[in-house]
């Protein structure tokens, strides 16, 4: 067993691991941040996307003792501190950029990367981007138009 200590979300949070044990186990687990998701344990889907110091991580490839030390931001530490959307999770809202929403939270957290990155991608760009999340309902479209408005480009032609 490992004991690690790190910032999620803000709150210092410790716990004790196995050497084995996943970022994303121990976000959904051990934490209860369940909005992390698991879609493929393979590094395929995005779904399981964090921030570990400020860099887009699959969690599913990553172990939880790698994190010692590290800021870790999840989905549940998006919203602005008021508790409403902020301007990503608003636009993905506005713009109908999910459907089912398993793959919503992955798709926030890489796209919060993109704009931190790059903060007027354009279309091509965002497609790049999101190479490494997959989607089975929404065919992307709404999901680069939400990108693209929260980035605050006219979507109005898309």
């Amino acid at each position: 067993m490992v004991d690690i200590a790190l910032t999620v979300n803000g709150k210092a949070v410790s716990g004790e691991v196995e050497g084995r044990t996943l970022l994303s186990t121990f976000l959904r687990e051990d934490l209860r941040l369940t909005g992390t998701h698991i879609g493929c344990d393979t590094s395929q889907c995005g779904a399981c996307v964090v921030h570990v110091d400020g860099k887009a991580v699959k969690s599913c490839t990553m172990f939880a003792a790698e994190a010692d030390g590290a800021e870790v931001s999840t989905i549940e530490g998006q919203a602005n501190a008021d508790g409403s959307l902020n301007v990503i999770q608003a636009a993905f809202q506005e713009h109908h950029g999910l459907q089912c929403g398993f793959c919503t939270p992955g798709m926030v957290m890489s796209a919060a990367a993109l704009l931190k990155e790059n903060p007027k991608p354009s279309e091509a760009e965002v497609r790049e981007y999101l190479e490494g999340n997959i989607c089975r309902c929404t065919g992307y479209h709404n999901i680069v138009k939400a990108i693209m408005a929260a980035s605050g480009q006219d979507v109005s032609s898309h």
